[in-house]
């Protein structure tokens, strides 16, 4: 087989050959990986035949002079229309604002500038199509709330309140919301809220949700919304009083058991609204209406995948569904519907008091003084078998995992289990299923962080099962995104942070500056090959700073080596390993203890070359990314209380409690331990002194 037309292929459909690793090293994609991406591609290319039809596919598909449903374009910029277009070519252009603009192209068939962002509507040459006008960059973090911004990034499902029946919820959050606001923040970032199986309890990974358009039911504080006497109706009609009080206890979340109950709270609490007139009708027609045939499809899918069992009587893939059921078009799902609407409109609901609770938490944030708010999680992808996937399948890869090539986060590299976008679809449909998406998780929020976000310009895609070293980057339309990401968040005077670790692909970080989007910096990461930790003046002016993210382990964790212990104990390292990682972690815990130094408590008491002692350690970190010239400072509340315990350890799934450890603590008064409140009070006066130096 000829490997010159595989890698014409592979470059055809946007598969880099060669690329450059976490290390720095060159690497080149193997033709047996290349052949297996292409096919999850729907692209054969198992012999000179099969690569030659699909290059021609390709042309077919992708050669088309017809002009696509958006194109997207920077404010006051030309637009070059000459692949579609003649000289001179008459057009009518209507702008978002209802001004009306007739005109003809130039010479070199361009249209002239744009000076108004938004989504304007251009018909030329028999067609009709979306201009999406991007302003030059997203409002920035001092836009928004001036120079030495900070803020607190929380595990929501961890939050603590009396009577929250075992799980954190939106009450939770804007009783947190409130507490963090009083201690000076600005922000409050959280963990992914996105939507997961009603049907399936056992899911419950935030970066592996249904769909990322909708949201996680459990979440939600029915009482906010409805009042405290149905939820008491309900808890008695469910008979969960003493079960509730039992998990409310737990250290640990007990997510089949809560989403057992809340499922049974949230049933009786439909089937009661239901009934008769009540206050919130409009309101919840409204939702209804606004969210139209995607929350339709949502709630769809919902319906039929609590009904349609697989063999052993559990919920499957919606690929092994019934035929009839596998495309939200086909009028046997439209049927379906019908006969279960009481089904359906009872997902919308449970959708309606999380969206309502989400908006509260955020309108309690901005009136308690954050200047931000809360800042939303964007997961990078979406589970294959989930509402998103089957709703928008012409724009989701449906045959390929994501995941991430040997990297310094995990150098056996990822496999995610998860799905991502079709660049080809994306584009065919006029970016729709991109765009609803950011608006959604911008929908109640002051900003926005994705995860992953080198997945706007090109993603590790591997056939579903594959390990991670079987894979290929797949490339996507990153100015087209890019833009697209500006103008919404431009138009929700919203920030943009992007987690930036791992193998990071030339370019992308100073085009995510230019247009504000801060990257990522984190304290454990910044040391060089011989430990040395760079002093916080030196970090970047154009990404956030933090301690550790939900993947790393708390500062205090890492200082004790909490961590070490973990991996082996749960099979990552073997124990015969733990004294070379020991002494590695020694030699690094030595670096950081002489760049805490400066920042710590009394450490003029502590001699030249000793250690600083946790707590110091801690409150010193704190204090350290404080003095960073970073736009935005994120403490995560793990280090803000001092904690061991990590909230996830990645590549790990029985042996390690991922996303089910609970704050120790009301969420009202948790940052009130004298503790915590020395460390915020040292970031709160580093950030103040750092905002006064720019000022000068």
């Amino acid at each position: 087989m000829s490997e010159e037309r595989l890698k014409r292929l592979a470059e055809a459909a946007g598969l880099s050959i060669d690329w450059v690793d976490a290390d720095g090293r060159e690497q080149r994609v193997k033709p047996e990986a290349l052949r297996a991406v292409l096919h999850g591609l729907g692209l054969d290319a198992d012999s000179d035949d099969a690569v030659e039809r699909s290059l021609e596919k390709l042309h077919i598909d992708g050669g088309a002079s017809d002009l696509p449903p958006l194109l997207t374009l920077d404010q006051s910029a030309v637009l070059n229309l000459q692949h579609y277009c003649e000289p001179d070519t008459r057009y009518s252009l209507e702008l978002e604002d209802g001004q009306h603009l007739e005109g003809a192209l130039d010479a070199q068939a361009r249209l002239a500038p744009i000076d108004i962002p938004g989504y304007h509507r251009l018909q030329i040459a028999g067609h009709q199509l979306t201009l999406a006008v991007a302003p030059p960059a997203c409002p920035s973090v001092t836009d928004l709330a001036g120079p030495g911004a900070w803020g607190i990034t929380v595990q929501l499902y961890g939050l603590r309140r009396a009577g929250d029946g075992g799980l954190g919820d939106t009450l939770a959050l804007e009783a947190f919301a409130h507490h963090a606001a009083a201690h000076g923040a600005d922000a409050l970032g959280i963990s992914p809220v996105h939507a997961m199986f009603a049907a399936n309890g056992g899911q419950f990974s935030p970066y592996s949700p249904s769909s990322r358009l909708f949201y996680n039911v459990l979440h939600s504080a029915p009482e906010a919304i409805l009042g405290d006497m149905p939820l008491r109706i309900a808890i008695e009609a469910c008979g969960l009083g003493d079960e509730l009080q039992r998990m409310e206890k737990l250290e640990l979340i007990d997510w089949p058991g809560v989403a057992k109950a809340r499922q049974c709270l949230l049933r009786t609490l439909y089937e009661n609204f239901s009934k008769g007139e009540n206050a919130q009708q409009a309101d919840f027609d409204s939702f209804c209406a606004a969210g139209g045939q995607a929350l339709e499809n949502h709630c769809r899918f919902e319906a039929m995948h609590a009904a349609l069992l697989g063999p052993s009587g559990h919920p499957q893939h919606w690929r092994d569904w019934p035929e009839q059921y596998r495309t939200p078009q086909n009028p046997a799902v439209e049927r379906f519907a019908q006969e279960h609407a009481n089904e359906v409109a009872y997902h919308a609901f449970c959708q309606w008091l999380i969206a309502r609770g989400l908006e509260r938490a955020q309108t309690a944030a901005r009136s308690a003084g954050m200047k931000i708010g809360l800042i939303s999680d964007l997961a990078v992808g979406a589970d294959g078998g989930g509402s998103q996937t089957w709703s928008r399948q012409e724009e989701v890869l449906a045959a390929l995992s994501v995941g991430a090539p040997p990297d310094i986060l995990n150098r056996a590299g990822q496999n995610w289990g998860i799905s991502a976008f079709s660049p080809w679809g994306l584009k065919a449909n006029g970016y729709r299923a991109f765009i609803e998406m950011v608006r959604a998780n911008l929908a109640h929020a002051g900003g926005m962080r994705i995860d992953h976000v080198m997945g706007l310009m090109r993603l590790w895609v591997m056939p579903e099962g594959a390990d991670p070293e079987e894979g290929a980057y797949l490339n996507y339309p990153f100015d087209d995104l890019l833009r697209l990401l500006t103008l919404e968040a431009w138009r929700h005077k919203a920030v943009i942070l992007g987690e930036d670790l791992g193998t990071v692909p030339s370019g992308l970080r100073e085009k995510l500056a230019a247009r504000h989007i801060l990257g990522m910096r984190v304290l454990l990461f910044e040391q060089d090959d011989n430990a040395r930790f760079k002093p916080a003046r030196e970090w970047p002016k154009d990404a956030l700073a933090t301690t550790t993210t939900h993947d790393l382990p708390t500062l205090g964790g890492w200082w004790r080596g909490q961590d070490i212990d973990w991996r082996i104990r749960a099979g990552q390292n073997s124990e015969a390993e733990r004294q070379k990682q020991i002494a590695e972690r020694d030699r690094e815990r030595s670096g950081l203890n002489e760049a805490l130094r400066p920042y710590a408590p009394d450490s003029a008491d502590v001699p030249p070359g000793e250690l600083l002692d946790a707590e110091s350690a801690i409150r010193a970190g704190a204090c350290f990314i404080g003095h960073t010239p970073a736009p935005l400072v994120l403490l995560p509340l793990e280090d803000a209380l001092g904690l061991e315990e990590q909230p996830n350890l990645p590549g790990i799934v029985e042996t390690h409690p991922n996303w089910r450890r609970r704050y120790p603590g009301d969420s009202a008064t948790l940052l009130d331990h004298p503790d915590s409140s020395r460390r915020l009070r040292c970031l709160a006066d580093a950030r103040r002194k750092v905002a006064g130096d720019e000022q000068r």
